[in-house]
């Protein structure tokens, strides 16, 4: 019988092993070895999530579409999906973490590092809900719940803020929407969220353990939310976000616009649907509309095919929201 509990570290030790190791070693940055072996964890989770997406959720799409013909046919259809494909390799293989710590990683600890050496406390939560540190379910719930709660916030300034919003569009530009939509980001809005996760979780004291799970959860979670499916959980629709509660946010004209050319809009929780429904932001109709932006679909505004040309034309906007705002 597998002992399925040994095939995460059996892999990452394979990875660590026979290529990270001594590909640090032939680039000359042995002293980095201790710290990719993390990096190799992040890989075998990463491969983990890609074997649940195409086994289980491509299926899942053809039984139950909720969009059979989508506004793009042909080539661009093609080149869509492919781009989603490109960026959920680039998140789920590791490369994206990867740059984002030989970049970040090293500034990042020695900013933090200096405001707790000034007093800056590290709020443990386990401090303020005595005997949380009893049940690691418990305290893992507590973590989904509070981080969810920041990231509700912070995804609504990303529609609200206008220069936010110039980068947050390449992720809502797509018209064909599939479980690979979820990684489909401007890559410097990719490094923004990822800063505020990581400094989020210091500040909370999420345990490193318990981060990459709450990474990967929240991973599949939304692969699942983006996936072309006519799903929702009915009576429990409040519970957790469901792919009919977040296809509405994607919705043309209507999930992402609080009225025509007005930022805003509905349906901002990333795992919980309270905070939609706490500060009336929430929209339960029963709806499955085509996705995309209205200024794309009324071809007044490309932004752009390929990956390449979808991050420079997300800069291209970024500097020009900048520079209304100068």
């Amino acid at each position: 019988m597998v002992d399925w509990s040994n095939l995460l570290p059996q892999g990452t030790d394979f990875l660590m092993e026979w290529i990270a190791q001594p590909l640090m070693l032939a680039l000359g940055l042995g002293g980095w070895v201790e710290d990719s072996f993390e990096a190799c964890e992040w890989v075998v989770w990463g491969l983990i999530e890609l074997t649940v997406m195409v086994c289980l959720m491509w299926p899942i799409q053809k039984l139950w579409p909720a969009e059979r013909a989508s506004a793009l046919v042909g080539h661009q259809k093609h080149m869509a999906i492919r781009s989603d494909v490109i960026y959920t390799l680039i998140h789920r293989l590791g490369l994206f973490r990867l740059g984002f710590f030989v970049l970040l990683n090293e500034p990042i600890d020695t900013v933090m590092g200096s405001l707790h050496v000034q007093g800056w406390p590290t709020y443990h939560l386990e401090q303020w809900l005595p005997g949380l540190a009893n049940s690691a379910v418990l305290t893992f719930m507590v973590y989904v719940v509070v981080l969810d709660f920041f990231n509700y916030w912070i995804h609504r300034a990303q529609h609200q803020w206008s220069f936010w919003w110039a980068l947050h569009s390449v992720h809502h530009s797509q018209r064909v929407m599939t479980f690979w939509s979820d990684s489909r980001n401007h890559l410097l809005d990719d490094v923004v969220m990822a800063l505020l996760g990581v400094v989020i979780a210091q500040c909370i004291g999420v345990p490193p353990s318990q981060f990459v799970l709450l990474v990967v959860l929240t991973q599949l979670s939304q692969s699942l939310q983006h996936a072309n499916v006519r799903w929702s959980w009915g009576p429990l629709d409040w519970l957790w976000v469901s792919p009919r509660f977040h296809r509405f946010h994607h919705s043309i004209g209507a999930g992402h616009e609080f009225s025509p050319g007005v930022l805003g809009g509905h349906n901002f929780g990333v795992l919980l649907p309270w905070w939609d429904v706490l500060f009336g932001t929430a929209n339960f109709d029963d709806r499955y509309e085509p996705t995309g932006i209205r200024q794309e679909s009324s071809e007044k505004e490309s932004y752009g095919e390929g990956v390449w040309q979808q991050q420079r034309l997300g800069l291209k906007r970024l500097w020009r929201a900048l520079k209304f705002k100068t």
